[in-house]
């Protein structure tokens, strides 16, 4: 799982404009935390080296929301608009959903 923080974590930081490399380490906890939501919503029993695209964009977006909630009293960027806090949860479900393991 250590390649895949690595290979995702240019792209999160892409995804935030952040440049600086002092927040690494906490980045990489946070993908490592998305991937684990990710694959328990998926019902998977491990990532593999690489991700379908859905999931990576999935795992990209709930990243940078939580470094930018981090605080844990705010949503980041979306703490004036509770609607925007949840729309990305949407979004991250609707992603997600598409490589699922439903079971009937």
């Amino acid at each position: 799982m250590d390649a895949l923080i690595e290979t995702l974590l240019p792209k999160v930081k892409l995804n935030l404009i952040l440049t600086h490399d002092q927040d690494d380490e906490l980045l990489k906890t946070i993908i490592r935390a998305a991937l684990d939501y990710a694959k328990t919503y998926q019902k998977r029993k491990r990532c593999g080296k690489t991700l379908p695209p859905s999931t990576e964009q999935a795992v990209i977006i709930l990243s940078s929301h939580w470094y930018e909630s981090r605080d844990g009293s705010t949503g980041g960027f979306f703490a004036d608009n509770t609607h925007a806090s949840e729309a990305v949860w949407h979004t991250v479900h609707r992603l997600l959903a598409m490589e699922k393991r439903w079971e009937v």
